[in-house]
Formats: C-alpha cells, sequence, structure tokens
C-alpha cells in the first residue's frame, strides 16, 4: 500500500513568516494536531501545540510579533507519496514521531499519521505501537 493511498489531501500549512498568534487562530479554526510550514511551497517545517506552548508562551514570546519559522521543528522528516506505508512507518518508529508531511515533486500533497496507518493497516501500527512501547521504556 502506498503513502498516497490512505494521506489526508487536505493538508493544513502556514507560511513561516505567519506570526503565532496566527498559528494559533488557525490551530482553533482547523482543530488539526499540526500545521505544516512552508515557505515558497517548500516544506520548511512543522508546528505543534507543543511548539506553541514550549517555544512561545513559556519563552515569553509576543505571539503577535513573534514568527512560526521562530518557533518550528526544523530539519523534519517527511515521506513521499509513492514512499510504501511501510516506509512511512519506520520512519516514524526510527525518529520517535507520529505524523509525516508528505512530498511530491518538492510540494507538499497531503500528511500521514500513526492514525491514519492504524485504520488502514492495524496489522502495522500494532507491531509499531509494540515496538514504540519499549523504545519509550528504554529512553
Amino acid at each position: 500500500m502506498l503513502v498516497k493511498e490512505i494521506m489526508i489531501k487536505d493538508v493544513v500549512t502556514i507560511d513561516a513568516d505567519a506570526s503565532v498568534f496566527d498559528a494559533c487562530m488557525m490551530y482553533k479554526e482547523k482543530k488539526v494536531g499540526c500545521l505544516v510550514v512552508i515557505d515558497n511551497e517548500t516544506c520548511v517545517g512543522i508546528v505543534t501545540e507543543r511548539d506553541l506552548i514550549e517555544r512561545s508562551i513559556c519563552q515569553h514570546q509576543n505571539p503577535e510579533k513573534t514568527k512560526v519559522r521562530e518557533i518550528m521543528s526544523q530539519n523534519i522528516k517527511v515521506v513521499y507519496a509513492l514512499d510504501t506505508v511501510e516506509k512511512a512507518l519506520e520512519t516514524m518508529k526510527q525518529y520517535k514521531i507520529k505524523k509525516l508531511p508528505v512530498i511530491s515533486s518538492e510540494k507538499v500533497v497531503g500528511i500521514i499519521t500513526i492514525t491514519d496507518i492504524a485504520k488502514a493497516r492495524p496489522d502495522l501500527s500494532k507491531r509499531f505501537m509494540e515496538s514504540w512501547m519499549k523504545a519509550q521504556w528504554r529512553d
């Protein structure tokens, strides 16, 4: 099974130069688990609720003046639309992440999460969760 077959196509993106306040409003409006950060249509990062809390609120940053690029998680891992679901899952396992932007022709075309994989391939997600839990206990 390919990533493109189960990915969420309506990925919510935000420009790297948008304000943290804009990101918070987008979270409120879209009710998503993350925002994929783009710069000139290229994926440059991801913003999670944790990023907003730890890198903005806890650091006493002004949300209207602070740019998303200042608080986003950088050097994120991505998966290609034509990669297998197994490859996406291995990337998640290796880097201990639960969401991957999906790329095609260097543009963001979707996002895939551990939940998407669990729904489409419960056999894979069971093995993943078992190994994830073991890894969490080791760290």
